[in-house]
């Protein structure tokens, strides 16, 4: 078995396409040597600015010789069968082979040399290579069909063992040679065999793994930041940037001027990532300091205190700009930015950023003043996994029993303050410069300015959050205004037709439906879906109220909650606050997988099974007590003898010896119902669950000793009822129709 060493070198790679081109790769490479047949026992892959590299190990020096045999039609088929598989096969009527009156196309492929198979995969990879922007160079180029590399192709280096695969690319030929470091050793280096590549090139200042450049930058840049008595602020998306930027990393500490640290924290941060590539600093207080840390790519002389230098002049200039930007930004009061809002188009059919302010302040306000918005027992908890099953009441909120109308207009006009002014940041220098900042430059302006600190912090928030694993906000004014915003976009993006479709959702609809989720379950927040929608502006209810369904049993899946079991409270209908629906939902799953719960979902399924072949169409049966008789409520004198005949007769009719069984499950019945009843209107679900539990033994006696397709009708009449009285119990604590199992 024998190793493969394949480098494609070019000019710089961006450092945000090399993992995917690793992948790539491997990805092509495993796809033309498995056509002949071939598979690789280990691969692995490597990227640095200037070189993507694939080492394939333990490939067989040849390809095994290949029998194949397709069969055809019989000899005595009609022609234009035999047509069609001659042009399947292209073969001739003669190259095929009769065995038993049946034709075969027989292929007899002698094994090839792997080196063969891999002179011809190097091509063809490198034209088939998905490189999101690529490019064509020299006097090739002018053909379109031309090669296309990210960057213009410099070198191949292609070795099987020691010896080289001939190949050419683009006018490059493939060869044994390479070159190191582009200051350290730019002179050409030979390669011996994928076994001595990986340190051949450290010995040229070119350390080749990735996760090794990595780790040289991470440890680095920790030991010079406490070498100046500061911790490094981490960051992974920054620390793999500079390891694809860099083939010898060197991390150094610089200083820039303390009068930029009156620029807020996060704008210094950002300006140094993402202009600079910087990682920052924070002392001893966890306040940012006015140190950074850049990665040289060479190994300077002077211990690199001119390349430092050179890093902080060009920081210094970015954060000059930053500065006047956020100065100039706090001239201008929030709302008289706000006029700039109507210039800018949100959607072409919902019309503009100001047009989204307004609803979505109305919005905000009318889920304070309706008592939807208030702080939660549930505050930070959530519904996961081991979560109570018992819904927090909206009387069990902090605020309602102190909260005076007073102070509830209060917390409405904050929230209303803090809608409009939400989106005002967006016409300022700052954010134009770093959208990413949007929402928090605004938070720092409201405070600036004198805004309550809820409208402030509502201003910074009211995106979150934004993705899985950021924060929930939890303040009221915050909440209020970040429900108000996403509801918004949900609800008008439909009444425009503009739904997600399969793998399409350009308007991030999935995610502020997640936002909203969470904002609602994080914070126990009890509201009907139905009504908050409706007042967002919502025409069609039901897509709007699937489309949260889907996303509810997305975000549950991942706390362990089964899909059926939501199917099950929503196939109820009309249980549409989320909270409630949870905790019921809990409270059925801790149900159904103990002994009762699963017996009782048997016993539930029989009768239905029954329901539905006996008596299809029945839901709720006729009470058979006489006083609850229909007719009893007659008053008409002329009519009374009537009455009394009817009522004579039915009782007649239900006047028969019950079996045991039968009496004991309607026993167990009149006394579950009522309880189950009670602990579902006090939102004691698992007090309902244990009601049905006690359902459990006597509907098994009933199965075990009673016939219900009687030869007496009255007597199957009556069981049927009983059975529909079993089925509605159950229903009302969720669907059992819809749980799996």
């Amino acid at each position: 078995m024998t190793d493969f060493l394949l480098e494609l070198r070019s000019e710089e790679i961006p450092a945000r396409m090399q993992a995917k081109a690793r992948e790539d790769l491997s990805k092509l490479f495993v796809g033309e040597l498995g056509k002949a047949g071939i598979a690789a026992g280990r691969i692995s892959t490597y990227a640095t600015p200037r070189r993507l590299v694939l080492i394939a190990h333990d490939l067989p020096e040849r390809t095994e010789p290949v029998h194949e045999e397709v069969k055809g039609p019989r000899a005595s088929a009609p022609p234009q069968a035999l047509e069609g598989f001659l042009r399947k096969t292209g073969l001739t009527r003669e190259a095929l082979t009769e065995r038993d009156g049946v034709l075969f196309a027989v292929t007899e492929m002698p094994g090839r040399e792997t080196a063969q198979v891999l002179a011809a995969a190097i091509p063809a990879i490198v034209r088939a290579f998905p490189w999101p922007k690529s490019m064509r160079w020299g006097a090739a180029s002018l053909s379109p069909e031309s090669p296309r590399w990210v960057r213009p192709l410099q070198g191949i280096v292609a070795l099987f063992g020691s010896e080289v695969v001939p190949c050419e690319v683009a006018g490059v030929t493939s060869g044994a040679v390479t070159l190191g470091h582009r200051f350290h050793h730019p002179g050409a280096i030979t390669i011996g065999s994928a076994a001595d590549y990986v340190e051949k090139l450290r010995a040229c200042h070119v350390i080749v793994d990735q996760d090794e450049r990595a780790a040289i930058i991470a440890v680095g840049a920790k030991m010079a930041a406490q070498g100046a008595g500061l911790s490094l602020v981490e960051d992974e998306g920054l620390l793999a940037e500079n390891a694809g930027l860099t083939e010898w990393p060197v991390p150094l500490i610089g200083r820039f001027d303390e009068a930029f640290l009156a620029v807020p924290p996060e704008v210094i941060q950002l300006t140094a990532r993402v202009n600079q590539k910087y990682f920052v600093c924070r002392d001893g207080d966890g306040k940012l300091a006015n140190a950074f840390v850049c990665t040289a790519n060479i190994d300077a002389a002077d211990g690199g205190e001119r390349i430092v230098a050179g890093n902080a002049k060009v920081l210094a200039a970015r954060l000059s700009d930053a500065k006047f930007f956020y100065e100039t930004d706090l001239k201008t009061r929030l709302e008289d930015q706000l006029p700039k809002l109507d210039k800018i188009v949100f959607h072409e059919k919902l019309g503009t950023v100001a047009d989204k302010v307004e609803r979505v302040a109305k919005l905000a306000r009318w889920l304070v003043e309706s008592g939807v918005v208030k702080p939660s027992p549930l505050q930070g908890r959530g519904l996961g996994e081991g979560a109570s099953t018992e819904a927090p009441s909206p009387a069990d909120s902090p605020l309602s029993p102190t909260l005076s109308l007073e102070g509830e207009r209060e917390l409405a006009d904050m929230a209303e303050r803090a809608a409009r002014l939400a989106k005002a940041d967006l016409v300022t220098g700052m954010v134009g410069e770093f959208p990413e900042l949007q929402g928090l430059m605004g938070g720092y302006y409201a405070a600036a300015q004198g805004e309550p600190r809820q409208v402030a912090e509502a201003v910074r928030d009211h995106y979150k959050p934004v993705g899985q694993g950021d924060d929930v906000p939890t303040a009221p004014v915050t909440v209020a205004v970040a429900l108000a915003d996403k509801l918004d976009s949900i609800v008008q993006f439909f009444a425009v037709g503009l739904k997600p479709s399969g793998s399409k959702d350009p308007f991030a609809l999935r995610r502020s439906a997640l936002g909203v989720l969470a904002l609602l379950l994080d914070n126990g927040v009890r509201v009907s879906l139905s009504k908050a929608t409706a007042a967002a502006g919502a025409t069609a209810h039901e897509d709007v109220l699937d489309f949260f369904a889907d996303r509810l049993k997305v975000q549950q899946r991942e706390a362990g909650v089964r899909h059926d079991l939501i199917d099950a409270v929503f196939a109820l209908g009309g249980e549409d606050d989320l909270v409630r629906l949870l905790a019921r939902v809990h409270a059925l799953q801790a149900f159904v997988t103990t002994e009762d719960g699963a017996n009782l979902l048997a016993g539930y399924k029989r009768a239905a099974n029954i329901l539905k072949k006996e008596a299809p169409g029945t839901s709720k049966h006729i009470p058979e007590t006489g006083e609850e008789d229909p007719l009893a409520e007659v008053e008409d004198p002329d009519f009374a003898p009537i009455v009394a005949e009817y009522a004579r007769t039915e009782r007649e009719k239900r006047d028969y010896d019950r079996e045991p069984a039968e009496a004991a499950l309607i026993a167990a019945l009149d006394a579950a119902e009522p309880r189950a009843e009670t602990a579902i209107a006090a939102e004691d679900f698992a007090g309902a669950m244990a009601a049905l539990a006690s359902l459990r033994a006597p509907i098994d006696a009933f199965f075990t000793d009673v016939t219900v397709n009687d030869a007496d009708p009255h007597k199957r009449t009556a069981r049927l009822a009983l059975l529909a009285r079993v089925r509605d119990a159950v229903h009302r604590v969720a669907d059992f129709s819809k749980i799996e199992g």
